[in-house]
């Protein structure tokens, strides 16, 4: 049993009294102030330089003054006696100013001590830790006080960046950190993992942003206790425009594979400080892989989209709304109001709105990928107002909104062109604006959930119409994977990409919006042969392009870049 005594001197407490049994011991006596203050009055000048000073005991709080004096940065203390810092009031009745830097470690075992001040650690870049131990409390419980100083003493021999630094992909199975944000396909890359019986954490972003010092500790902590071969991001979220998570992750040597599922080049010239030889970029374009890597990207690799088939499976076509039966559907967002919001946010000056829609039409019917080198090439002029905008954010929006413009008026094209056949139109109702003048050509039914509802949508329909955004004008977009693996017929347009994905059996496309619908009547009459694609095109996707299937070329690639040979 433990006791403390106060001894007053002039009604200033100036010392403690412990008693353990028959034993009795001061705090101070006889040596002072100066018996607390020798810890630190033994510090080399360079020792606080690159370390995090951890005082074991608070005591009254003279050794603490004077740390705080010392060291420009955070300080832990480390005490236990909740009865004795209530008798001494140390830390917690220091001034505001001291007591904001200083953590307080109050745990009674040890070992979630240290957990704590590992977690501090991590806050606070990783630097080593320096125990400063009081006599007084090393007589008190030296099984606690003397543990932890040993641990920590340790602990300073190993630096935290070389515990983290380590060799990726030596072990035949990786494990994996998913930076998970709202995005729809990492729950989707979650399950490839659990299927392919990898270990994976996720680290959560909220609200889309990286510069916090929760997602810092959440990361380095990761590192440390998992010891992950890879971090894995969708459309580089989670990366910073100032370049702090790739600085990090070039400490840690630990590489990034940022798969982008939409175009990069709306995204990624953001990133000019982020270039680093420890990111890797995976896109589900091949034709953006030579203009990356003039972007500064030593890595880069093509990774086409994929499919869920236990989500999007015939066994899914359960009893569904009558509403959901058609000979044909399309199933997409007008992009009306999505361009609408983008041009009324981004406040474009006049020069860049006059010649909108020309030069969204005319980029619609270019084989050029990139809006900015579009504008350079063939509207010089208005490349200059574009390239006069105040940032890149700006001129983002701008390339956004053209893109988008071009994907609305390709969309209308093509489905206008079915309007004689009475499609099912599932989407927004700006397709009510888009066809006002043609009221009775169709049926419409408002947008469908795609995890809830797509699966067993697809299987209502004869034909699946399919138009591809103007975002990726090489590639295939998903709709070509999973409507096939829930057992339906889709037609779509045909993309230079696809030949590589299919065979031609395996999948009706059209060359040109002209052709839809005489295919589209086509195929309406002769349900034979479209079950022989929907056979052929479902037993491709299951073979070939599930998300298992390419998150294991993703991880293929990650370790011939970083990898040493699996044991």
């Amino acid at each position: 049993m433990t006791a403390f005594e106060a001894v007053y001197h002039n009604k200033i407490l100036t010392d403690v009294l412990a008693r353990i049994d028959n034993r009795r011991f001061s705090m101070l006596a006889p040596g002072g102030p100066e018996r607390e203050t020798a810890v630190i009055a033994a510090l080399a000048p360079d020792q606080l330089q690159n370390s995090l000073p951890v005082l074991l005991g608070a005591g009254l709080g003279h050794a603490l003054r004077e740390l705080l004096k010392k060291s420009d940065g955070p300080v832990a203390v480390v005490d236990k006696e909740q009865k004795l810092r209530q008798l001494t009031g140390i830390p917690e009745k220091l001034p505001d100013s001291q007591c904001s830097r200083i953590l307080l470690v109050d745990e009674k075992d040890p070992q979630q001590a240290l957990n704590a001040l590992t977690h501090w650690q991590a806050r606070n870049g990783g630097k080593r830790l320096l125990p400063l131990p009081l006599p007084f409390y090393l007589r008190l419980d030296r099984a606690y006080y003397g543990n932890l100083r040993d641990e920590l003493a340790a602990s300073m021999r190993f630096d935290f960046w070389s515990r983290a630094a380590q060799p990726r992909f030596r072990e035949a199975k990786p494990r994996l950190l998913l930076l998970t944000s709202k995005y729809f396909l990492m729950g989707e890359l979650q399950n490839a993992c659990r299927k392919l019986d990898l270990e994976h954490r996720l680290i959560v972003l909220k609200d889309d942003t990286l510069a916090q010092s929760e997602f810092v500790q959440q990361l380095l902590e990761a590192v440390v206790s998992f010891k992950p071969d890879c971090l894995i991001t969708l459309n580089h979220m989670g990366v910073d425009v100032e370049g702090v998570l790739m600085d990090l992750l070039a400490r840690l040597q630990l590489p990034l594979a940022s798969w982008f599922v939409d175009n990069p080049h709306l995204i990624v010239h953001l990133y000019s400080r982020c270039v680093s030889p420890w990111t890797t970029l995976f896109t589900w374009d091949e034709d953006n892989i030579e203009s990356l890597r003039q972007s500064g990207f030593e890595h880069v690799f093509y990774l086409p989209l994929g499919t869920d088939p236990d989500r999007f499976t015939p066994k899914h076509n359960r009893k569904t709304p009558f509403s959901w039966k058609a000979d044909l559907s399309f199933v997409g967002n007008s992009m009306l109001y999505k361009v609408g919001g983008r041009l009324k946010t981004g406040r474009f000056p006049r020069a860049l709105l006059l010649p909108f829609n020309k030069i969204s039409q005319a980029f619609m019917e270019s084989d050029n990928r990139a809006v900015a080198d579009f504008l350079r090439e063939d509207f010089p002029e208005v490349f200059a107002g574009y390239n006069a905008l105040p940032d890149n954010e700006t001129r983002l929006a701008y390339e956004t909104a053209v893109t988008w413009q071009a994907t609305r008026l390709y969309r209308n094209g093509c489905v206008r062109k079915l309007l004689p056949l009475k499609p099912l139109i599932v989407g927004d109702s700006g397709w009510h604006s888009e066809f006002r003048k043609e009221k009775g050509q169709y049926r419409f039914l408002d947008a469908l959930s795609y995890y809830d509802e797509l699966p067993a949508f697809y299987g209502q329909s004869a034909v699946n119409f399919n138009c591809t955004s103007k975002q990726m004008k090489g590639a295939v977009n998903q709709r070509v994977f999973d409507v096939p693996a829930a057992g339906a017929f889709v037609l779509t347009d045909w993309r230079a990409q696809m030949d590589q994905l299919f065979e031609p059996s395996e999948m009706a496309c059209y060359h040109d919006p002209e052709q839809a619908p005489d295919l589209a009547r086509y195929y309406l009459a002769n349900p034979r042969e479209r079950h022989k694609i929907i056979k052929a095109a479902r037993q491709r996707v299951l073979s070939c392009h599930t998300w298992q299937h390419r998150l294991e070329r993703l991880l293929a690639h990650m370790r011939q870049v970083y990898g040493t040979p699996a044991r």
